[in-house]
């Protein structure tokens, strides 16, 4: 008889296995929530505690308490629902407690409620606490006191992450040098009176570029410097550091102490793999390392950028994807984790459960090692680490509670995280992942969309569906190319990452073969760099959408009603079909049916200013698909966008009137995807770093540079234009040699006198300060009124009101940024414009402007940004 059962057993267990294998995606009950108010509670307090007041804290903390033991009495019972006495819960039928599962008979329900609400007060006060004890560290000690002070100090500091560029950006004329930047810990402070203290404090190190840049960029974590610098206060109350250490000087940095030998095994790790990848093409030598350990140390603004339009970045940065494709190839596919024995490595290796997971986590750890403990790094770790821990017990895994317990555990070990933006976008992405998209997955098989592409799809559309309202808050953009360029680019993603893993192991030993796997993993890597190249390239790819959290909570409802109307709507084939159609429209925006549905660009346009910010860029059409450009504005990406929306793809000159940076930073935007003739600049190169950036970048495209030349004449189809200025040896008041003792830069601008075709006269005056502005008038006395005058330094108050009455302009544009710093333009500037007849149009308030036809006939369009 036992015989026989013991065969029943065996029975059940084999026909439940094979039908688990036939059925890998089926579901296995309602998902257990239990820890996510838990693991909510933590994270909402954290981020709430940090950078407030200690007392707040304490105050948040001693109520979270009080409320969890008031829970436990009578007086919450009765407030809870529950009638009965601690002990007697109302029953059912069957003698247990209503609303309790199997394996809580006999418990009151009352009772379960309270214990679920103190659970959250308990797991709020751990993470408001925690949060509190990690940022008194921030307030303790001698390195606050002199970052208050803005003291000199020399300091010893523990590099505690890898060295990083800042991305180049613009403010004002000038562009901000980049810097590197670091994090490191404080452990020796030396006053300028010779007072030593000891202490721990974590601070943001600053260093200015120099000689010594390459020596920093290869610091290793670990590493221990002594650095002569500036302390400053964190510019944010909320951010992670005691103070932000501006280190003196550019030279090398100073070690006194090595980096320990398992982030010196790492760097090596991480520097082999750049040595095999340094044959590759450009974009997959620069995305290899970034896509395998987050090595994002080789791509260029435009590549980021191009990510960024396309919503790719969390490729750029590690992520439980990368951790996934590692631990597949052990434990086998995530829809079998109930007999994960069977799948992967582990069994034809011959590793049992426990060993299987002992393997995993120390890979995981590997992982987190050689990748760097960035946000989304340790959510995939921690996560993991808990559905090895499921596998060791023999226990099937849920992924909900394992995700809310690395949650829970990382919020407590590290507060910061609780505000980090990375870290919300990983774990909202790996949520929506476990629950929206397998019911969507399971909607879209139901209409005949195949297995893996109706997975696929439904991971793209949760994953945007949920992150997209938090990227708004932020970037004030919407990605409209985000689904498909993710699907595309999936299709990459773990053949490179496979790839790039085992260069990574095989470069230690062996670079000749290193570099052959190298060479294999940059094809998928060059794909995903040309899917992101393609997509951000595409005139819709990006939508502006307001941000800040109220854009945020509107296009989340937006998504709700959208996903709403997609289950309620009949015949919901022929529309899906329909939006498809009308996205790709919107999406590659035909010049033809765009200005039909927008009015731009209008039809026969002649000028254009476009909107670029606090700078200049604007455009002269030449005829058919080519134009000519002066100044590119201060970022590559909108001029870009400005270019693609008039149909520009052809420049036979670009004329960049002088070398600010809000007039000349923009260069690799005209320059991108169009043939550019010759770029024509001022004589006067200041800045000087600017000029050699023009240089650099003229150089690379293989685009002569040239020289405007006074009193020159060009032409380009009906296009007529000539340089009034700068004019050499033209007086105290301008000129290109007295530019720099006067205005500078500025009154060394390239100012041209425009004729367009039907007789449109404009007048591009650049950033002429008024000391140029009269010496103009001097040296071309018979300047005559215009039809277009270009605004000189984006309306400012220092304007001659001599040459705005010569030029008597029937339209004045100005070309200034939202909210800008400097009051552009001026009211002053603006009422002196209109005072003498002409309409005043901005671009902060109107958009992109544009003026079509001429005479009696003169009309200027905007877009109404």
């Amino acid at each position: 008889m036992k015989r026989d059962e013991t065969t029943a057993e065996e029975r059940d267990e084999t026909t439940a296995e094979e039908r688990a294998t036939r059925e890998p995606f089926r579901e296995e009950g309602p998902a257990d929530l239990r820890l996510v108010p838990l693991a909510v509670a933590a994270w909402v307090a954290a981020a709430c505690a940090v950078g407030v007041a200690g007392w707040w804290t304490v105050a948040g903390v001693g109520v979270c308490l009080v409320g969890a033991a008031l829970l436990w009495t009578p007086v919450a019972a009765r407030w809870l629902g529950g009638t009965a006495r601690p002990g007697e819960g109302p029953a059912a039928e069957d003698g247990r407690a209503v609303g309790d599962g199997p394996a809580r008979q006999g418990t009151p329900g009352w009772r379960l409620r309270a214990t679920a609400c103190a659970g959250v007060l308990l797991c709020a006060a751990a993470g408001a606490a925690s949060a509190g004890l990690h940022a008194a560290d921030l307030r303790r000690g001698p390195v606050p006191a002199l970052a208050r002070e803005y003291a000199r100090a020399q300091l010893e500091v523990t590099v505690t992450s890898d060295p990083r560029l800042t991305r180049p950006r613009v403010r004002g004329s000038e562009t901000v040098p980049v810097s590197v930047v670091l994090d490191g810990e404080v452990t020796r402070v030396e006053r300028s009176d010779g007072t030593v203290h000891r202490t721990r404090a974590p601070v943001l190190l600053i260093v200015p570029p120099g000689e010594g840049r390459a020596e920093w960029l290869r610091l290793l974590p670990s590493t221990r410097l002594k650095v002569d610098a500036r302390l400053a206060p964190p510019s944010r109350p909320g951010d992670p550091f005691a103070a932000v250490l501006k280190v003196g000087g550019a030279g090398p940095p100073r070690t006194v102490g090595a980096p320990s030998a398992l982030q010196r095994t790492a760097g090596e790790l991480r520097a082999g793999l750049r040595r095999a990848t340094d044959g590759l093409d450009p974009d997959a030598r620069a995305l290899l390392p970034g896509l395998v350990v987050g090595d994002t140390s080789r791509i260029g603004s435009e590549l980021r950028d191009a990510f960024e339009a396309t919503d790719l970045t969390h490729l750029l940065a590690v992520s439980g994807s990368n951790l996934s494709v590692v631990l597949l190839l052990l434990v086998g596919r995530p829809g079998r984790a109930h007999q994960v024995e069977r799948g992967g490595l582990a069994p034809r290796l011959g590793m049992s459960l426990r060993v299987t997971a002992v393997s995993g986590g120390a890979l995981t750890l590997a992982f987190v090692v050689v990748c760097r403990p960035d946000p989304s790094v340790l959510r995939a770790a921690a996560c993991g680490l808990v559905v090895l821990l499921a596998i060791g017990t023999g226990r099937r895994r849920s992924l909900i509670p394992a995700l809310a317990t690395a949650v829970l555990l990382l919020v407590l070990y590290d507060p910061w995280l609780a505000r980090s933006y990375g870290f919300l976008l990983s774990v909202l992405a790996t949520g929506a992942l476990l629950t929206v998209a397998p019911r969507w997955s399971e909607a879209l098989r139901r209409r005949g969309v195949p297995g893996r592409l109706a997975e696929a799809l439904a991971a793209s559309l949760a994953a945007q569906a949920v992150c997209a309202p938090v990227v708004v808050v932020f970037a004030a953009r919407v990605s409209l190319v985000a689904i498909p360029a993710n699907l595309f680019a999936e299709l990459a993603v773990a053949p490179a990452t496979v790839f790039g893993f085992a260069t990574l192991a095989v470069a230690a030993v062996w670079i000749p073969a290193a570099e052959g796997l190298a060479w294999v993993a940059g094809w998928p890597a060059g794909w995903i760099a040309r899917v992101a190249r393609t997509g951000a390239a595409l005139p819709g790819a990006e939508l502006t959408w307001p941000g800040g959290w109220w854009g945020g909570l509107a296009l989340a409802l937006l998504t709700a009603l959208v996903v709403l109307a997609a289950r309620k709507l009949p015949y919901r084939g022929p529309v899906a079909v329909l939006a498809v159609v009308l996205l790709l429209l919107v999406v590659v925006r035909p010049v033809p049916l765009t200005r039909w549905a927008t009015g731009w660009p209008p039809q026969g346009w002649v000028f254009a200013m476009c909107q670029v910010g606090q700078g200049d860029a604007t455009v002269l059409a030449v005829g058919g698909d080519a134009a000519v450009v002066v100044d590119a504005g201060p970022d590559p990406v909108p001029v870009d966008r400005c270019l693609r929306e008039l149909g520009v793809r052809r420049v036979p000159l670009l004329v960049l009137t002088h070398f600010h940076a809000d007039h000349v930073a923009g260069l690799p935007g005209v320059l991108r995807g169009r043939s550019v003739g010759a770029i024509q600049t001022t004589g006067l190169e200041e800045p000087p770093a600017q000029a050699a950036f023009v240089r650099r970048t003229a150089a690379a495209a293989r685009v002569p540079l040239i020289r405007a030349v006074p009193g020159e004449r060009r032409r380009a189809g009906a296009l007529e234009w000539s340089v009034l200025w700068p004019t050499v040896g033209a007086g105290a008041g301008g000129g290109v040699r007295a530019a720099a003792g006067s205005g500078g830069a500025n009154d060394a601008s390239v100012t041209l006198l425009v004729r367009a075709a039907g007789g449109l006269t404009l007048l591009l005056l650049g950033d002429l300060e008024p000391p140029a502005q009269r010496a103009l008038l001097r040296v071309h006395p018979g300047l005559a009124p215009v039809d277009v005058l270009k605004v000189a330094h984006h309306g400012s108050a220092h304007q001659d009101p001599g040459l705005i009455r010569a030029v008597r302009p029937r339209l004045a544009l100005v070309s200034t940024g939202r909210d800008n710093p400097y009051g552009h333009p001026s009211p002053r500037t603006v009422e002196s414009l209109r005072a003498g007849g002409a309409r005043v149009l901005r671009t902060d308030r109107d958009g992109a402007i544009a003026v079509v036809g001429a005479g009696s006939g003169l009309v200027a369009v905007s877009t109404g940004g």
